[in-house]
């Protein structure tokens, strides 16, 4: 029997307007799709941007992951949720799985399709980029990435400045993500490496109270929402 597809769709930064094209052409067509979502978290916002793109009545399954670095209890969890997934498409169904950005820039659907790929390398598994944040964040700050020569590197701050600190003597541009857990570490690193009045902090992009805050000396103890990155030149 035919096996359906699995789709990893991203469908943007969050505002609507930015989904492309095909990954509505997509969705359109899927019969299931899946969301991948902490324990603790009931919302998603790729899913609301997807809503008025899918057929009446199709099924919105959530797959849920912990919140842990304990690699055994995540590696259980995504073979949990790779196993549904192969159910879907067993039946023949196409599944679409959205998550916002892009699929392939820390995103939880690249665990999965691994994972997947492994447990059964002959399903077949499609993947629709999208915009990312960081690309969203530069073109509300009119803040050019990279031109030229220069160079770029996009980075996470979960962990806080560590990374910063290791790859800023070998590039002129970083992208950091993810700096709301570690905020307060972050902007002092910035000062000690002296790019605090190179960099700009874009905030809930896209949506209803989007901050672009270019003088960090302005900013508050607490960064303004989770949805936070900057952008620093290095010169």
């Amino acid at each position: 029997m035919k096996t359906g597809t699995l789709y990893g769709i991203g469908v943007g930064p969050g505002d609507p307007e930015l989904i492309t094209l095909k990954a509505v052409k997509a969705l359109e067509n899927v019969d299931v799709v899946y969301s991948a979502a902490s324990t603790k978290n009931r919302y998603s916002i790729a899913v609301e941007i997807v809503k008025p793109h899918l057929k009446n009545g199709i099924p919105i399954l959530r797959l849920d992951f912990p919140m842990t670095r304990d690699p055994g209890v995540l590696n259980a969890a995504w073979s949990r949720n790779a196993g549904i997934v192969r159910e879907t498409l067993h039946k023949g169904q196409d599944a679409a799985l959205v998550t916002l950005g892009d699929p392939m820039t820390y995103s939880t659907f690249g665990y999965l399709m691994r994972t997947l790929k492994e447990e059964s390398p002959e399903l077949p598994v499609r993947v629709i980029p999208g915009i990312t944040s960081y690309q969203a964040g530069a073109a509300a700050a009119r803040r050019v990435l990279a031109e030229g020569e220069e160079s770029l590197t996009v980075i996470s701050g979960a962990m806080g400045p560590r990374t910063l600190r290791h790859v800023i003597d070998h590039t002129d541009n970083v992208v950091m993500l993810k700096v709301y857990r570690n905020y307060r570490d972050i902007m002092e690193a910035l000062e000690d490496l002296d790019l605090s009045r190179h960099s700009v902090l874009v905030s809930r992009c896209g949506f209803d109270g989007e901050q672009i805050i270019t003088n960090l000396e302005e900013l508050p103890d607490q960064v303004p929402s989770y949805l936070s990155l900057l952008l620093i030149k290095k010169r």
